[in-house]
């Protein structure tokens, strides 16, 4: 009984670390062929305030474990950390923000075109 719940709880595990190599990559998603509306002013600095800093920014009170490296207070640090932020919370990849509080599909996909774009 103990051996079953031990591979069990391997194959879970193996399962979920697999899945995190499938998430689609900011080479593979791309931008509209006629540009895209969405600007740092008119979406990214929002979405990013709304589901990022509060562990991305530099005054965050707590980074809940956030590297230092991965601030994203500027268009330039969210440009610089682009395929990062697209693998972890961009279209389908959801493994960012943490916690139920999710954004929904759509902003992530509009997440998605904007950084695809060159996040303009």
């Amino acid at each position: 009984m103990i051996r079953a719940a031990a591979i069990a709880s391997v194959a879970s595990i193996a399962a979920l670390v697999a899945g995190c190599f499938d998430a689609t990559t900011i080479d593979e998603y791309p931008c509209p062929p006629d540009g895209t509306a969405l600007t740092y002013a008119s979406f990214g600095e929002d979405f990013l305030a709304a589901n990022c800093e509060t562990c991305h920014a530099a005054d965050a009170p707590s980074r809940h474990g956030a590297p230092e490296a991965f601030t994203f207070d500027t268009l330039d640090q969210v440009r610089g950390h682009a395929d990062r932020i697209f693998v972890r919370a961009a279209a389908g990849n959801t493994t960012m923000p943490p916690g139920p509080d999710d954004p929904p599909a759509d902003e992530r996909a509009r997440l998605a075109e904007w950084l695809a774009c060159g996040a303009p």
